[in-house]
């Protein structure tokens, strides 16, 4: 799939690798989880998105830094699950057969993807959930590194509401039903929408239009022309149906307040000249780039979880016209942080 946040991750790229190098603890282990892994040097770590999507794409710039950032033997970014539970589980064995020994994962499945968890641990693999974390009570993943979806969600659609002067018909424009991550977004807008007492209407929630932009553009188009004169506001939580209601709205002409989500080039141009209200941005470079180091450290027995299996926002942020050049820095800082919380709190690290 097309790469359109490449060119965005540019920058932060290049400012993380200098600012947060230095600030990382790196000692070599003299034990691991249990893979015979006693260096970071050692390491090779595998991100696996689901399948194919340009959310995961600074996955690998992020895990690429990490790697010459710290010393890490190398990192793979592998998109070949097409969406498919099973398909992903062959990917990830296969990879453990080329010899890599930590693992990222979005997994498919968020009712399934624990079983995945459980049989790496068995073989002595540090593992991290990415951007997405099991449903359930049970993580038995080292770690769930993961945008507040629900919170990302309220804030976008608390931006939508105000745009729209606090009253009128709202559109919810969102991913996979089953996705967990799905169900906090919609509860998430609805807790907004609540709030309101009745002065903004939910007017529809559209799930399952985040498979590929064609999908996404004629969900948008056939909704702007059967009621686009009913809509004040669009809120939209994936990133496929971001780009087609920025497209849609702008190119309908219709007076209808759009915040978008992540920084698509053509969302964040739209932004820029006003033709939508916003968007909510996520950390997906942060994700690759502290999973990365997290994942080698603690298979390198450099440091071990404090509490496993728990879960940390992210993080995701608000970009306006105000700040539409300048949102990165609020990522840089939240990646910084982010690291330094696994170092000195979630994780014990050898000193």
């Amino acid at each position: 799939m097309k790469n359109h946040n490449k060119a965005a991750f540019t920058g932060i790229a290049i400012a993380l690798g200098a600012a947060l190098a230095m600030t990382a603890c790196t000692p070599q282990g003299s034990s691991s989880q249990g893979s015979g892994v006693t260096s970071l040097d050692k390491v090779n770590v595998a991100l696996v998105p689901g399948g194919a999507h340009p959310y995961f794409q600074p996955w690998k710039q992020g895990g690429e830094a990490a790697v010459k950032d710290f010393g890490i033997g190398k990192v793979t970014f592998n998109e070949t699950g097409e969406w498919d539970q099973t398909k992903q589980n062959s990917a990830i064995d296969a990879l453990g057969a080329q010899g890599y020994n930590a693992f990222g994962i979005f997994g498919v499945s968020a009712t399934d993807i624990d079983t995945t968890f459980q049989g790496l641990k068995k073989q002595g693999f540090a593992v991290g959930a990415l951007a997405a974390c099991p449903a359930g009570d049970t993580d038995s993943a080292d770690f769930c590194l993961s945008t507040d979806t629900g919170t990302a969600a309220y804030t976008a659609a608390k931006a939508a509401i105000k745009a729209m002067g606090g009253s009128g018909n709202l559109v919810h424009l969102t991913g996979n039903a089953v996705d967990t991550n799905t169900q906090r977004r919609i509860a998430g807008v609805q807790k907004a929408v609540a709030e309101t007492n009745g002065s903004v209407k939910l007017l529809t929630t559209v799930t399952d239009i985040d498979k590929d932009l064609q999908s996404a553009q004629k969900a948008v188009s056939d909704l702007l022309a059967t009621r686009g004169s009913q809509i004040n506001g669009i809120v939209t939580t994936a990133g496929n149906p971001a780009v087609a209601a920025t497209q849609g709205v702008g190119d309908s002409h219709l007076p209808i307040k759009v915040i978008a989500t992540d920084d698509d080039p053509i969302v964040i141009r739209a932004v820029k000249d006003g033709t939508i209200a916003g968007t909510v941005v996520q950390n997906p470079y942060g994700q690759g780039y502290v999973g990365t180091w997290a994942l080698a450290s603690l298979e390198a027995g450099v440091c071990k979880v404090v509490k496993p299996g728990f879960s940390i926002d992210s993080g995701s942020f608000l970009v306006t016209k105000d700040n539409a050049t300048t949102y990165d820095n609020e990522r840089l800082a939240k990646t910084k942080e982010l690291l330094t919380e696994f170092q000195t709190k979630l994780f014990d690290c050898k000193k």
